[in-house]
């Protein structure tokens, strides 16, 4: 039986790894003819992924050339580039990045060979003895995190080689693989920024210097990315807030808990109410549940056991005590709820329910609170206090398939309505591991197929992934793609028998027997404030005119012009516009970009020929103006485009 390698098999240099019998593997792998061997292409996301891990190696070797004392952490792909961990004596600057790039184009200049080498636990401790980070991690193989399953992650231990053209090795790291052949496939990288990072995630660990970096196939690939990532900081939804003047973080109150100001009220509150009507519109009853709970609630859930690091400290109450100070009745521990789902379950449970009840769609815009750490909050996308439009579905098996379905085209239309449009759907589902699920064969099977229907039926792209379902059950996750081409998740549509039975619900069949209901889950939004953010940074501020904090402007050109403008915009205030007349002192240019640097969609400026024809002037946010247009048109134009959720 012939063997051969992958440079055999594929001497394509865009194909930079195999897939061996489903497993990646380096280039230089031999394979049987017995092997089903897939080319994994430089462009594709096994490729990319490739690709940076081995640009982060390249990354670690000139920070140790560098800087010889540095000692090593971990360093995995990521979305869009990778990141290494350091500990260093003195932090990194920016000023540190330009020497290492410089750095890493030397090596990559050399045409390094990453070669791997199987190695025993005491081999690799002996040869990483000045590496305390890597020692720890030698002995984990498959136990550690997606990040740490870079170094030790197969059954095996490894070690990868950089080897000069000489065949001199010149530095090793401790790693899974694989890696591109040689360092010349590594075209386009750009160091981007610097970071703290906890080793291992753990505040209880070092602290590290983390520095970030992307990769890409060719020059021209880094450039577009790079002016994606130029339009995406003009477009931080932190930085159009302030400018905004939409929402806010005092000090004073707390990291990670927002305020929102009268603008950015606005517009939420306009988010909210078009929900509502559609949430009502589609048979859903809105309920309203406190803030704060027993803990018992908490533990019969099992957020307490399972998720107690991300919940608020407890408050005690409800101790009493008699004259002399005596304990007379214990405190009870009360936590912030850190989800909805277990007091929808007690509205439910409340009385009996027949399968007349049924399918029974409880929604709700809970804020709910999540102890999340301080270097991983992010303006309104991470956040400790949030609300939720978290939505929970009571449905017979029978019904599953029939209201996912109802769900997902409810979901894909509501999302339509605030201007996305690019979707795309992931069913997670379990996989053969069976000790990591609950419940039974049948019911993974009937629930699977039924998420698999609805998903096909949607006409959408979609992807299975198995192994990423919830113990309790399969989900599907709904993906949309925003105006410079950012990949966001936000629903969720998640099958539930877990809570159930945890609560024991019941209802009455039609052959009335007692049965186990079954739970959907179901964010919209998956939080207000995180699609607040996301929708302020796909506009970049420019909200289609039903959303915008301020609709309408005017703009006399003159002082004496004011009244006849004013009545214009004092009908159109009583008609429900958002309307405003400015009579400041300014000049008229310079109200003309005040408005326009606040995103306001339509000025309506008037002068003497105006009031003489009974017209005004259009001026919109591109810097276009329609001149001349009848105040009838105007006012009706103005409507049809709030109406109809246009974007001018």
């Amino acid at each position: 039986m012939s063997s051969k390698t992958g440079f055999d098999l594929f001497p394509d240099r865009a194909v930079i790894a195999l897939r061996i019998n489903g497993v990646l593997a380096d280039k230089a792998t031999t394979v049987t003819e017995t092997d089903a061997v897939e080319p994994v292409e430089i462009d594709s996301p096994d490729g990319l992924g490739i690709l940076r891990h081995s640009t982060a190696h390249v990354l670690a070797q000139a920070v140790q050339r560098i800087n010889p004392e540095a000692k090593l952490g971990i360093g995995p792909p990521i979305d869009d580039g990778f990141y290494y961990d350091f500990d260093v004596a003195t932090p990194f600057t920016p000023e540190d990045l330009p020497a290492l790039e410089k750095e890493m184009d030397r090596i990559i200049r050399s045409g390094q060979r990453f070669v791997r080498r199987v190695v025993s636990e005491d081999e690799a401790r002996a040869e990483l003895a000045n590496e305390p980070y890597k020692l720890e991690l030698i002995g984990l193989k498959g136990a550690g995190d997606d990040a740490e399953s870079v170094e030790v992650g197969g059954a095996e231990l490894t070690i990868y080689d950089n080897v000069d053209r000489d065949g001199t090795t010149v530095w090793k790291d401790l790693c899974r693989g694989p890696h591109v052949p040689n360092t010349g496939a590594l075209a386009a990288h750009k160091l981007t920024r610097i970071a703290a990072a906890y080793w291992r995630g753990s505040e209880k660990n070092p602290q590290l210097q983390r520095l970030y970096g992307t990769a890409w196939p060719d020059k021209g690939a880094l450039k577009a990315y790079l002016e994606r990532l130029e339009e995406a900081a003009k477009r931080d939804h932190r930085k159009l807030g302030k400018e905004l003047d939409l929402f806010s973080f005092p000090e004073e109150i707390g990291s990670g808990l927002s305020v929102w100001h009268p603008r950015g009220g606005v517009v939420r509150m306009e988010m909210e109410q078009h929900a509502r009507k559609r949430h009502i519109e589609a048979g859903y009853t809105y309920v309203y549940t406190p803030h704060i709970s027993k803990q018992d609630l908490f533990l019969t859930s099992n957020h307490l056991v399972t998720y107690a690091e991300g919940m608020f400290p407890p408050i005690r109450m409800d101790e009493e005590r008699d004259a002399d100070g005596n304990v007379t009745k214990q405190g009870v521990d009360y936590y912030l709820k850190p989800m909805n789902c277990p007091m929808h379950i007690l509205i439910y449970k409340e009385r009996g329910r027949s399968y007349r009840d049924l399918p029974m769609r409880l929604a709700e815009n809970g804020t709910v609170y999540r102890n999340e750490l301080s270097g991983a909050l992010h303006g309104l996308t991470r956040v400790r206090g949030f609300t939720q439009d978290d939505s929970h579905l009571f449905v017979t098996p029978e019904q599953l398939e029939a209201e996912t379905a109802k769900v997902l085209e409810f979901v894909i239309s509501m999302l339509r309505d605030f201007g996305l449009d690019d979707f795309e759907l992931e069913l997670s589902m379990r996989d053969d591991e069976k000790d990591k699920w609950i419940g039974s064969d049948e019911f993974w099977e009937y629930s699977t197929d039924a998420l698999r229907h609805v998903a096909k039926a949607s006409g959408l792209k979609y992807t299975e992934v198995p192994g990423e379902a919830a113990f309790y059950g399969p989900k599907i996750d709904l993906k949309t793609r925003d105006a410079i081409g950012r990949v966001w998740q936000l629903s969720t549509v998640q099958v539930d028998v877990n809570l159930p039975e945890r609560f024991d619900l019941e209802f009455t069949d039609r052959d009335g027997e007692k049965k186990r209901p079954i739970m959907i889950h179901r964010a919209l939004f998956g939080s207000i404030e995180r699609f607040f953010a996301i929708l302020l940074e796909h506009y970049a501020g420019a909200f289609p005119v039903w959303l915008s904090p301020v609709q309408v402007v005017g703009i006399p050109v003159a002082e004496e012009f004011a009244d006849y403008l004013g009545a214009i915009i004092d009908r159109l205030k009583s008609e429900g516009v958002r309307a405003e007349l400015d009579v400041s002192d300014e000049r008229m240019q310079k109200k003309i970009r005040s408005h326009t640097l606040m995103k306001v969609p339509f000025q309506l400026i008037a002068g003497e020929q105006d009031r003489a024809a009974g017209t005004v002037s259009f001026r919109f946010r591109d810097g276009t103006q329609d001149n001349g247009v009848p105040i009838e048109d105007a006012v009706k134009r103005i409507h049809e485009a709030i109406a109809t959720h246009a974007q001018v």
